[in-house]
């Protein structure tokens, strides 16, 4: 089922204010529709076009049983990427976006294996048993290890795709995904190079009201991959309980 976009919404949420217009990226300059007061006006059925391409390269992804890493560390996307990431149980990043996450993957499940460990203390009671300067200490790395790792600790792989709230800000994890082959999908502003990037949608990354409408396509495009796969899993396992009877 197609994602349907609504003009209207996109417009109520000031999804085609662009930046002034001196700070803009030429490379923007087949998404912005023109020049009002200043500012770069973004051609909004150009975004529509490229949401619902995006939306589709997600559903795929996600029905092939692979994670989207839902990425926005600045103040505006930081509440809605936590929001809709934990809603279609998809990692996320919204604090300090670690060098390596990608490119070191290897080290990075190291340390989410050990805070995982230090949880398992806490619930079989080992850690109670410790010192009094022990558990101050553990509690210290625990607190430090989930702060930065504690919304990536179900990505046991790395993912399928990454999608980014404003990746002029997120320029170290849009370059570990580009190194990796990782497919990339992002809000770009009109002061982003679009370039690279794979699925770019040309809109307000400024905005917390536009940054919210396109998560809630960008999460139901999640949703409809989840429920692709779920029905492909149950097809299969049909397939499999009909097959001996059949044979009969």
């Amino acid at each position: 089922m197609e994602i349907k976009v609504n003009t209207q919404d996109l417009l109520k949420a000031g999804v085609h204010f662009g930046h002034i217009a001196r700070k803009w990226n030429p490379n923007m300059r087949p998404f912005i529709f023109m020049k009002k007061g200043g500012i770069h006006i973004i051609d909004l059925s150009k975004t529509i076009i490229q949401l619902k391409d995006a939306c589709n390269g997600i559903k795929k992804i996600v029905s092939l049983g692979k994670k989207i890493l839902l990425v926005g560390t600045k103040a505006q996307a930081k509440e809605k990427i936590s929001f809709y990431a934990k809603k279609v149980n998809m990692p996320f990043v919204t604090e300090r976006w670690l060098g390596g996450l990608l490119t070191n993957f290897t080290t990075i499940r190291k340390s989410v294996k050990k805070m995982n460990n230090i949880e398992r203390m806490k619930k079989n009671g080992t850690f109670n048993t410790l010192s009094k300067k022990e558990r101050l200490l553990i509690n210290r790395l625990y607190e430090k290890l989930y702060k930065n790792l504690g919304s990536i600790s179900l990505m046991n792989h790395l993912p399928g795709g990454v999608f980014l709230v404003d990746p002029y800000k997120e320029k170290i994890a849009l370059s570990e995904s580009i190194k990796l082959n990782i497919p990339v999908f992002a809000m770009v502003d009109t002061n982003t190079d679009p370039n690279g990037i794979k699925y770019p949608i040309p809109s307000n990354d400024d905005s917390s009201k536009s940054i919210n409408v396109i998560l809630q396509f960008v999460s139901e495009a999640i949703q409809q991959g989840i429920s692709s796969l779920k029905k492909e899993k149950e097809h299969e396992e049909n397939q499999k309980n009909v097959g001996p009877n059949h044979n009969k």
